[in-house]
């Protein structure tokens, strides 16, 4: 599909393209070790693209219960932040998730940028908690 001269697929498996955007931020930017986990095999994975170079991922998969879906792994290579993909990245992923029958989704924020997802309609929910050396605060946002 096609959005604002970018194009974005969902695969219903861990992409190439996915794993090396995330390789590259939270790995090698941010310092994470344990980016890849259990979840990688169920989710779905969105890669967003800009001239047909992957450009951003992020990934959705069911919470809980029925009606809620965790959004996460939202990530933009460095050469093109600040062109607000993000912030198209995490909408697309919203999309999905509610014509997949969510009410509400919820997500891990990394603490730092707890106000990114303030600015998108995501409200803090509990204590904020570690993963791995950082700290993180889980949100939430009604569909």
């Amino acid at each position: 599909m096609e959005t604002d001269n970018f194009t974005y697929s969902f695969y219903p498996y861990l992409n190439p393209e996915a794993r090396l955007i995330r390789e590259e931020v939270f790995v090698k930017e941010q310092g994470f070790k344990e980016e890849f986990d259990d979840v990688d095999e169920f989710a779905m994975h969105m890669v967003l693209y800009k001239d047909g170079v992957s450009v951003g991922t992020g990934r959705l998969y069911p919470g809980d219960n029925d009606e809620e879906f965790i959004l996460g792994r939202i990530a933009v290579l460095p050469d093109y932040r600040g062109l607000h993909l993000g912030a198209k990245i995490l909408s697309l992923l919203e999309e999905e998730a509610e014509q997949q029958g969510a009410i509400p989704v919820a997500l891990s924020a990394q603490y730092r940028v707890q106000g990114f997802y303030e600015k998108q309609g995501y409200i803090a929910t509990g204590e904020i908690y570690l993963e791995e050396f950082c700290e993180h605060v889980r949100m939430v946002k009604e569909l």
